[in-house]
């Protein structure tokens, strides 16, 4: 039976500087990068990283690649992101906002509108808008809505959305997102997510003798998946390429955005642009799943600096596939999971 709990829903992403000034960029950088679940060293080294060499060594690199995917309504991911609310509210009932993890608008923001709105809200839903478990996404998203939540003293109680990267409505929305693509003549699929030091897997083992311990660690079965960043990866690409027919000869997995000298995860999606031209693959499709909504890193990385890379190493076309964005089956998918909270049917959350 539907419940009559006062809701409101909060979508989290990423988040953007403010504009592509360079003094923007290093702002949102530095609270990016000062981060300790994205750069996980000792604070001072990492202080004198991000402040001495990283943020103003890359500032100005980094502004020159925002403004190249910039729009007149601003940064891609912001907009996408309030699209999608604004797709989203007209389906349900409840008041929803956004809320970045760095940059605007942020986590207070967004728990003072709802109570500006619906001043007796009991419960707030957090969707984290990040598909798989990485320490610094999904994790470091959550553990800053609750301490703002708990420093704030907010009446309601919070509820977390779990990963959703094998739930069967996102496989089926990106499913959707891509279909129309493979229609084109092509010789690989390419899913490229966003990489993450094999250290984080390490961190992020509760069992500590599993990922990267255990022989084809990903596919061996243990409580370890459950925030294997890795193995979730896998699971999304293996499961959208059995629903669309995609035969395993013709799709391949990467991670890009390495960053740093240290091991991330490989295969590195830098270098298969650069090696599949001569392995004979020539036409080449794009997606990112790691991302819901296009940015710098799908924008820029691949459509621009891939796709050049992937030409001038003997390819004739890289087509990037775009995000979910606000894909109407993505809308409707998530408004579907609100439902099923006042059903008090949802087996993916977890309450504080």
């Amino acid at each position: 039976m539907p419940d009559n709990i006062k809701r409101a829903v909060v979508l989290m992403n990423l988040g953007s500087p403010d504009s592509t000034n360079v003094k923007d960029v290093g702002t949102y950088l530095k609270e990016f990068l000062m981060d300790k679940r994205v750069l996980d060293t000792p604070y001072l080294l990492r202080s004198l990283l991000v402040n001495g060499i990283i943020v103003p060594f890359r500032s100005p690199k980094s502004a020159h690649a925002y403004k190249s995917v910039w729009t007149k309504e601003g940064s891609p991911l912001i907009v996408l992101t309030r699209q999608l609310q604004k797709l989203v509210q007209a389906q349900m009932q409840e008041p929803v906002e956004i809320a970045m993890r760095y940059g605007n608008p942020g986590m207070k923001e967004a728990y003072d509108n709802i109570l500006a709105k619906q001043p007796d809200t009991e419960e707030v839903i957090l969707l984290p808008l990040y598909p798989h478990y990485a320490m610094s996404s999904y994790e470091t998203a959550v553990v800053h809505a609750e301490d703002t939540y708990t420093k704030g003293k907010y009446p309601f109680k919070i509820t977390t959305i779990k990963p959703f990267y094998n739930e069967t409505n996102y496989i089926d929305a990106l499913r959707d997102s891509i279909a129309s693509y493979l229609n084109e003549d092509y010789d690989q699929v390419l899913f490229s997510f966003h990489g993450i030091p094999e250290r984080h897997l390490l961190k992020s083992d509760p069992t500590h003798s599993h990922c990267l311990k255990v022989a084809d660690c990903c596919n061996v079965p243990s409580t370890a998946h459950a925030t294997c960043y890795r193995h979730q990866c896998y699971q999304t690409a293996n499961l959208v390429a059995a629903s669309l027919g995609i035969p395993k000869n013709k799709y391949a997995i990467s991670f890009q955005s390495r960053l740093g000298r240290s091991e991330w995860i490989k295969p590195y999606t830098a270098a298969r642009l650069t090696e599949l031209p001569g392995e004979g693959v020539k036409k080449l499709l794009v997606v990112c799943p790691a991302f819901v909504s296009d940015c710098l890193e799908t924008l820029e990385e691949i459509a621009m600096q891939g796709k050049e890379s992937f030409i001038s190493s003997g390819g004739t076309s890289l087509t990037l596939i775009p995000c979910l964005n606000i894909h109407p089956l993505w809308v409707k998918t998530i408004a579907s999971w609100i439902t099923q909270f006042r059903e008090n049917n949802l087996q993916m959350a977890l309450t504080k």
